[in-house]
């Protein structure tokens, strides 16, 4: 029941924030008028633009199966695309992705996999995720202050923001990554202080099976650590993963027939917005998102392509992976565990 009601939280969540975002970047507009630039784009450079979607969606697949063989655990490439699929399409609907990685995990369980093997994965993976984005913002902030300054100052508040935010979520989440004993000892504090205040009952059964999931993620941890060469080709899986996104915009760009502006600046304008929005509490940074892209892409675009580009870069950037998500998350709902409970029948 309590499932059942947060879902339909986020749902109506979700549709309250695509109402205030549509009528906030519309309202007062000539739609009709929008149509009609849209009609105008040449649809040839919004194929590649879609490809980038899908390749960011597979890129966490690619990065799933390579760290699940490199501890042990064998497992289709197939499935490791639906579990990113999963992944990006609750992440897409949940306030600051916050129901992407439980998704995970419940499907990864129903193929066996360890609840803590499975943590550790994707601790790993957002780690990295998120630190693409720190770097991104460090070093626009160090090397690319003109960038800032030409592109970035109607939205210098949310970019700081943002870097702030991530970077402190990177720091607690790599203490727990690569001090598995600190967060052993906090899980476990935890779990007696929530048995204290009445919180969970007393279960020694409950407290013997979160050690034994602590030594099963400290040894997942340890093998990480030990294995440096694993985190280097996760990073740079990562980096095409994330820069393929961003790129999506640069095809809307020549979509549009527009020149003078390098590739090179639309995605780091683009990876300016992921670094401001990734952490607030809003599904798929909507509203915030707009906005921003609003306020920095106005000499890239011009005053009268600007509202036309940013709803086809929203729309393969966020409503295109949504899409494409939702649908490999119905196959993933009707496949993943089904062999073993069939087989399970049979017997």
């Amino acid at each position: 029941m309590e499932s059942k009601k947060k879902w339909i939280f986020n749902i109506i969540f979700l549709l309250l924030i695509f109402a205030a975002t549509f009528y906030g970047v519309f309202h007062g507009k000539d739609m009709g008028r929008i149509i009609e630039i849209i009609k105008t784009v040449n649809p040839f450079w919004l194929i590649p633009g879609v490809i980038c979607v899908i390749i960011f969606i597979w890129g966490e697949s690619i990065i799933i199966h390579y760290l699940m063989h490199s501890l042990g655990i064998k497992v289709k490439k197939w499935t490791c695309f639906l579990f990113s699929s999963v992944g990006f399409f609750f992440s897409c609907i949940t306030p600051s992705a916050s129901g992407g990685q439980p998704a995970q995990v419940y499907y990864m369980k129903k193929e066996d996999i360890p609840i803590p093997i499975s943590t550790m994965v994707l601790l790993i993976i957002t780690i990295i995720y998120k630190m693409v984005l720190v770097l991104l913002g460090i070093a626009l902030v160090i090397f690319g202050q003109g960038f800032i300054h030409r592109y970035l100052s109607d939205a210098i508040f949310w970019f700081y923001l943002g870097m702030g935010l991530n970077v402190v979520c990177v720091a607690i989440m790599v203490v727990f990554a690569f001090h598995p004993n600190f967060a052993k000892s906090i899980m476990i504090k935890g779990h007696i202080l929530l048995e204290r205040i009445h919180i969970l009952k007393h279960r020694k059964s409950r407290a013997k099976k979160l050690v034994q999931s602590m030594d099963q993620y400290r040894g997942a941890a340890v093998y990480l650590q030990e294995n440096k060469k694993v985190l280097i080709v996760v990073f740079l899986i990562t980096m095409v993963q994330r820069f393929a996104l961003f790129a999506a915009t640069w095809f809307v760009y020549l979509a549009f027939g527009l020149k003078g502006t390098s590739a090179f600046t639309v995605i780091l304008l683009q990876g300016s917005i992921a670094v401001a929005v990734d952490m607030l509490p809003l599904p798929g940074g909507m509203g915030i998102s707009e906005k921003i892209f609003l306020d920095i892409f106005l000499p890239v675009f011009g005053s009268m392509l600007l509202l036309p580009g940013m709803v086809l870069s929203r729309g393969l950037g966020y409503y295109t992976e949504l899409i494409l998500s939702a649908i490999f998350t119905i196959v993933a709902n009707f496949t993943i565990g089904r062999k073993k409970k069939s087989v399970v029948e049979k017997c």
